[in-house]
């Protein structure tokens, strides 16, 4: 077993609060999220509060979608805090935080996660680390989320 963290940053020239309304609301990650085109026919659910703390979202997809939820756990203007399940492929539990403040007349944005790796991803994790495995994924989605909040 062992802990990892995934952390990228980015710049995007808008103002803190349209990225944190991106960020911290689930509906309005399929405008960024790396993933929310993995499978073009993943189902969505999303429950719990519109946004914000209490906010619910859940995904069943292919095998390479896999399945999970998120839900908001902490939400400020400077900070969310996501909780993260995996159902399948893999079980996992990691912890997600987006960093929101203002920087360089827009905002600094930095997505972090970490976890413990075990069972089968803790012996992946001896060959391919987390950082490896999703911080391209990271760069896309924050790629993504500039361009999302610069339109």
């Amino acid at each position: 077993m062992g802990t990892f963290l995934v952390s990228r940053s980015t710049s995007v020239d808008a103002d803190p609060a349209l990225v944190h309304a991106f960020v911290n609301n689930f509906h309005e990650w399929k405008a960024w999220s790396p993933w929310e085109d993995v499978d073009p026919d993943m189902e969505r659910i999303y429950s719990g509060a519109p946004s914000g703390v209490g906010a619910h979202y859940a995904w069943l997809g292919d095998r390479k979608a896999g399945q999970g939820t998120m839900e908001i756990v902490a939400s400020s203007p400077e900070r969310i805090e996501v909780a993260l399940s995996f159902v399948k492929p893999f079980k996992a539990s990691n912890d997600v935080v987006f960093r929101i403040e203002p920087g360089n007349g827009g905002t600094e944005v930095t997505w972090e996660m970490s976890g413990e790796q075990k069972g089968l991803m803790a012996l992946v994790g001896k060959v391919y680390s987390m950082d490896r495995l999703v911080g391209k994924d990271f760069e896309r989605g924050l790629a993504r989320l500039k361009v999302a909040a610069e339109a």
